[in-house]
């Protein structure tokens, strides 16, 4: 197998992977979104309008008292059951090329919806924030929570397992751009930033105050069965080289909208990563 790129220059490269998606502009057909051409615009409306709504209690706020605010404002949600998640996936993550389709997290193919299940060549339920990390399996909660649920082949989620994410590794097959080690994982560079923002929304929606464990990124990887995920200094990084897209955005609006009815702060603000970390 080829060696994987120098990290320096795979960190280089993220950002104008991310401004031409951004210049594309993906919309999910039949969903929230406002259209590709206008998405830009269309965003920072929404999100204004949302600043002054959605996210009216963590105005003027920064660090600790932030991420408290976020917590009370996106803890108000529907709640739904694992087996519903099949469906909703096949709706937040829809192809906008092709609407019998789904696009899968990592590899970035585009699979047909009737494929999901546990055989090769599937698709299924990955938990961004690995369920073993505060064992919280599939309970309805944070191990059905949507804003880091995603469709992924299902040998390429085998191979991700439970590791922490950080740089480098062996190339994964089935999945260019993505790399692994013993201990972690590096998504390819169009999904780096929503995987660092589905990381750190579950780190201020899951506090400890409501049966589920304290989640919180940390600066390690081999977290294990602790309720840890890791590493907190590359997940920032990934957050500023890779923005939200439009189809990020579509995600968050379509579970917003039509699901569990809060939002991933980080997808409408993602420089409110940096003030709480």
């Amino acid at each position: 197998m080829p060696s994987p790129l120098p990290r320096s220059i795979r960190r280089r490269r993220l950002p104008v992977l991310a401004a031409a998606a951004l210049v594309v502009g993906l919309a999910v057909p039949g969903a929230v979104a406002a259209p590709a051409p206008d998405a830009g615009a269309e965003s920072a409306t929404a999100v204004s309008a949302y600043d002054s709504s959605y996210y009216d209690g963590a105005a003027g706020k920064s660090g600790a008292a932030l991420k408290s605010a976020l917590h009370d404002i996106i803890s108000d949600q529907t709640k739904i059951s694992y087996s519903a998640v099949w469906n909703a996936l096949k709706v937040t993550d829809q192809d906008p090329a092709n609407s019998a389709n789904v696009i899968l997290l990592y590899s970035g193919k585009s699979r047909s919806k009737s494929l999901n299940g546990g055989d090769v060549g599937d698709w299924n339920r990955e938990h961004v924030w690995a369920k073993s990390h505060g064992d919280f399996g599939t309970s309805t909660g944070p191990g059905t929570d949507l804003h880091h649920l995603r469709p992924t082949d299902v040998q390429v989620n085998s191979i991700r397992g439970n590791k922490d994410f950080d740089w480098g590794g062996s190339p994964v097959s089935g999945a260019p751009g993505n790399y692994t080690d013993s201990n972690s994982f590096e998504p390819r560079d169009a999904v780096k930033g929503d995987v660092a923002r589905m990381i750190l929304y579950m780190a201020v929606r899951y506090e400890g105050t409501d049966g589920w464990p304290d989640l919180e990124p940390n600066n390690y990887v081999n977290n294990g069965s602790a309720p840890y995920h890791g590493r907190l200094s590359v997940l920032k990084q990934w957050n500023e080289q890779d923005p939200p897209d439009a189809f990020e955005r579509n995600r968050n609006e379509v579970i917003y909208a039509s699901y569990q009815h809060n939002r991933n702060p980080f997808i409408d603000h993602p420089e409110w990563v940096e003030s709480i970390w």
